[in-house]
């Protein structure tokens, strides 16, 4: 019966000073909401980079020009990655756990087809042996071949947000398209493999290494080397046999010396993954310091609560309220006001998790609701007790004299 005098009693100060409460209520929504977002926004981001990294599979790996060590070398003086280089690591009879070898080269031109006009994110060189290290998967049509490579063949194979920014729902296959001035045949059309961020893996144009080279880039270096190990167990023995064959084709007898570096997607993944984290929880900080406003702003308001009702304060002890009553009443108010702002809060950021912020589509954690809901709650009954305690210490008389 006690308890449910105090909560009614609670409830009629909130009531009695709408816009008052529905202002403090506001600043917990914001907190909550803040929290939950962001720390949705970090998990989209990680989640997105994961998806990435795994997208190209986990026996796959990378070779760029460039010291591992980071070195002082210029760059100038570093070898450049070479076709030469893919072949002799394609032909190395003394390795069985390298399964393909794919030299890749990238630039940029605008594409056309008819009157549509579009640049698609990157243009890729490379031989067919790319699509499977790189994990892509064709949609219509086929992949060039290997006599397209020999041939210099002008056809190319688009990802799917470049063949919808040109052809739209028209089929690609078999049309000819104009990069950069040279005619190609499209002749096939990749799955989609979706991402968040700001690069779009769909939105590139992949065609033969010679042709690319003849039209754009010129028969020098090549930007990388993608190697797809046998399986995911032999990336580790696939890296020791790729770094004694460059070791010899770039002369080098000190390992340590190395220009070149190899990405192991596995070892990428936990870097990124421990990156993302850290950013996470970074965003998650800042939210914080929404949620210990909202606290201070319950503070602030129940103090004038408190000011303004000082002698209904005084007369409720006159007429026998014990301490206990008066100070769990405004400890009831404030907690409500917390309660129904984190409520609020955690609908608005849920709801906020539907749309994708800054291209990252946010995914939310569940412990983070809990958490900024339980928080919340917290919040509003440690930041109401000084002023609960301030109205509970109050003299009858002194109250009663207040004007």
């Amino acid at each position: 019966m006690i308890l449910w005098q105090t909560l009614r009693f609670a409830v009629g100060g909130l009531v009695a000073n709408k816009v008052r409460s529905a202002l403090t209520m506001l600043g917990v929504l914001i907190g909550v909401a803040s929290v939950i977002l962001l720390l949705a926004v970090g998990n989209g981001s990680s989640q997105a980079v994961k998806d990435s990294i795994t997208s190209l599979g986990t026996n796959s790996l990378t070779v760029s020009a460039g010291s591992a060590a980071g070195g002082s070398r210029a760059t100038s003086s570093v070898k450049k990655l070479t076709v030469a280089d893919a072949k002799a690591l394609a032909s190395d009879t003394d390795s069985s756990a390298i399964k393909s070898v794919a030299p890749v080269v990238t630039t940029s031109a605008t594409a056309l087809y008819g009157d549509i006009s579009y640049s698609p994110g990157s243009i890729v060189g490379t031989y067919p042996a790319y699509f499977e290290t790189s994990n892509q998967k064709v949609a219509r049509g086929e992949y060039f071949t290997d006599d397209d490579v020999l041939g210099s063949r002008k056809v190319a194979v688009l990802g799917a947000t470049t063949a919808k920014q040109l052809f739209d729902t028209e089929d690609p296959v078999g049309k000819k398209i104009v990069l950069g001035g040279t005619p190609f045949t499209v002749v096939g059309v990749l799955q989609a493999k979706g991402g968040s961020g700001f690069t779009d893996p769909d939105d590139v144009v992949i065609a033969p290494l010679p042709t690319v080279q003849n039209a754009f880039t010129g028969f020098g270096p090549v930007n990388q080397i993608l190697v797809q190990a046998s399986s995911a167990d032999t990336t580790t023995a696939a890296q020791a046999d790729i770094t004694r064959v460059l070791l010899g084709t770039h002369a080098i007898t000190d390992p340590t010396k190395a220009d070149f570096r190899i990405t192991n997607q596995a070892s990428l993944l936990t870097a990124r993954e421990s990156t993302t984290k850290t950013f996470t929880v970074l965003l998650g900080a800042v939210a914080a310091i929404s949620l210990l406003v909202g606290g201070i702003g319950i503070t602030n308001i129940m103090l004038v609560t408190v000011t303004e009702r000082t002698r209904e304060i005084g007369i409720r002890k006159a007429l026998g309220a014990p301490r206990a009553v008066i100070l769990g009443q405004f400890l009831t108010e404030s907690t409500l006001l917390s309660v129904i702002g984190a409520g609020l809060g955690v609908a608005a950021g849920i709801a906020g998790s539907h749309f994708s912020i800054v291209g990252i589509k946010p995914v939310v954690i569940p412990e983070s609701v809990l958490g900024a809901f339980g928080i919340a709650v917290a919040i509003g009954l440690f930041f109401g007790s000084y002023p609960a305690n301030r109205a509970a210490s109050l003299r009858p008389i002194d109250a009663l004299r207040h004007e």
